[in-house]
């Protein structure tokens, strides 16, 4: 199987992440029950007329696949793949909120037609005109890696060379409001939060959108090697050791040799005990969380790739990221361990490219 290259990419977070200068000004969020991204100007980038048509999501994937593309120099990707957990909910919202004001009759089918999953893959494709391959994961938390996957088995088996992967999900009010009584937002009487060492359920959440070019040509500019991934749906606190261990081992790697460790802390006490136990694998690595700085949400591991890719290609580590003070002259080998409230695991593997 060839290699697989991350060969751009490009993040739109509650973070100013479209900035080049965004590591320098990276502030943990930590005392707001949701977190909104920060949005470009988007009349720079699609036509106004568009622009009252789509959805937030929509919009900030448009925009983030542009600035994907652009980097690596590419018009028409060989295919189009994309993971989101909750879809255009925005439009979801609006078309039940008609169904009901409206006794479930003269219903214009508009936002019904714009509130399913693939239209942002969808979207994307009519933005560039690409008749290629076009695909949606809608996976909760894994979402993302199973795009990845998917174009990582596309790139490996010459059925494409360039493929451009996205992540998107966006906030919606109604959605937050039964976050909030379900308790899968934190309350704010446990505001701010220790996202390390949090004793209350609930997480903070957020919203965005990450598009990377992965390709089977390494480019002077490429960030990293997408070397695995592995998804598992159900696991048994007991049985994280032997999940990461066994991942490595099929990668033909010790501990020793993950040079740099990402986790999805997210403050919720019930589900980041898998983190605290993955932890005890890792005593000479250097440990990272990153969810203080871009919330919790179902594709929230764009956030991490994307950071992961930099990390690599600067080779350096931003301190507002750090749990432990480990350093390393050289970083090859970074593992991003994710999951959603305890279900969905990933384990994905970069290596310097």
């Amino acid at each position: 199987m060839s290699a697989v290259y991350i060969n751009s990419a490009a993040c739109i977070s509650v973070q100013d992440t479209l900035n080049e200068n965004f590591i320098q000004n990276l502030k943990p969020e930590n005392s707001s029950q949701v977190l909104n991204a920060i949005e470009p100007v988007y009349k720079e980038f699609i036509p106004p007329a568009m622009i009252r048509r789509m959805s937030k999501t929509v919009k900030m994937s448009s925009v983030a696949s542009q600035y994907a593309l652009k980097e690596v120099g590419i018009e028409n990707p060989d295919a189009i793949i994309v993971g989101t957990g909750m879809g255009c909910s925005q439009d979801s919202e609006k078309f039940l909120k008609n169904v009901i004001d409206n006794n479930e009759e003269f219903l214009t089918p508009t936002f019904f037609i714009q509130s399913t999953h693939n239209t942002v893959a969808g979207q994307v494709a009519l933005g560039l005109q690409c008749h290629a391959y076009n695909f949606t994961y809608v996976n909760t938390s894994s979402s993302l890696e199973f795009s990845m996957l998917d174009a990582k088995l596309q790139i490996s088996d010459g059925e494409a060379e360039n493929v451009l992967v996205g992540s998107t999900d966006e906030q919606t009010e109604r959605t937050m409001e039964l976050y909030k009584l379900n308790k899968t937002i934190k309350k704010e009487e446990n505001l701010p939060i220790d996202y390390l060492n949090s004793t209350t359920e609930g997480v903070i959440w957020g919203e965005g959108s990450s598009f990377f070019v992965l390709g089977k040509e390494k480019t002077g500019t490429s960030y990293a090697q997408l070397k695995d991934i592995q998804i598992i749906n159900k696991l048994e606190l007991a049985e994280t050791k032997q999940f990461i261990e066994g991942f490595l081992a099929k990668n033909n790697l010790k501990n020793d040799e993950i040079d740099v460790v990402i986790l999805g802390f997210s403050g919720d006490s019930e589900s980041d005990v898998y983190y605290t136990k993955s932890m005890d694998l890792f005593e000479n690595s250097a440990l990272l969380y990153y969810k203080h700085l871009s919330g919790e949400f179902n594709t929230a591991s764009g956030f991490s790739i994307f950071m992961a890719s930099h990390i690599l290609k600067n080779q350096e580590i931003p301190e507002v990221m750090r749990i432990n003070s480990v350093e390393k002259k050289e970083l090859k080998n970074i593992l991003l361990y994710n999951h959603l409230g305890g279900k969905d695991h990933s384990l994905v593997l970069l290596e310097k490219a």
